[in-house]
């Protein structure tokens, strides 16, 4: 791709919301790349304030950093489909419960009606994801998506190995690394990483 031709790839957040802080970071590091970022949110993130800040706060940070006016409707990421704007979709963080109605093909969010719409059209998604049963209940969605065409992940590997043993998480900062790879059809490899650095 050239430096004329600008990237249309969609960020969308679910609710892992103790990821926010480093998922603020990673938006800021593509919105300085050559592409144009879409954000979209699911309803937890658009209504839900907790310990790690307020909904509001964070769209309103999303937003100033990316220009953009985010999805926050069902009937607002539909169209993904019918006009195939976006050259890849990221869902960051992606939840055990995103990963689960994935799998079964449920699309009662914007986010799940965005990665319904956006793989109608054979484009890379890429999930990086965040959840505390990866090991557990998810352990067989993430083997389901891993063989599903078109899907991605952000290399991953647990974060808290003593106080959490089925917890897993993307290290965010492999994220444009591995958009640019399934750009080219590829999955990052080693797409298992070592644990993350227990403090």
């Amino acid at each position: 791709m050239t430096q004329e031709q600008k990237l249309t790839v969609g960020l969308a957040f679910t609710g892992s919301f103790c990821t926010f802080a480093k998922i603020k970071e990673v938006t800021a590091q593509l919105a300085k790349q050559n592409m144009r970022i879409v954000p979209i949110y699911s309803f937890h993130v658009q209504n839900m304030d907790t310990r790690f800040g307020t909904a509001e706060e964070f769209r309103k940070d999303i937003e100033t950093i990316t220009g953009e006016k985010g999805l926050c409707t069902i009937q607002e990421a539909e169209p993904i489909g019918p006009t195939g704007y976006l050259d890849a979709l990221i869902i960051a963080p992606c939840t055990g419960n995103t990963m689960a109605k994935l799998c079964a093909g449920i699309t009662d969010s914007p986010v799940l009606m965005a990665a319904k719409a956006h793989l109608r059209n054979e484009k890379p998604l890429i999930l990086s994801i965040s959840t505390n049963d990866a090991l557990g209940m998810n352990f067989k969605n993430i083997g389901m998506l891993m063989n599903m065409k078109h899907i991605y992940f952000v290399p991953f590997g647990q974060d808290h190995y003593k106080k959490k043993t089925n917890s897993m998480i993307a290290h965010t900062d492999l994220i444009h690394e591995t958009l640019e790879a399934a750009l080219q059809g590829r999955q990052l490899q080693p797409v298992i990483l070592g644990p993350q650095p227990v403090e």
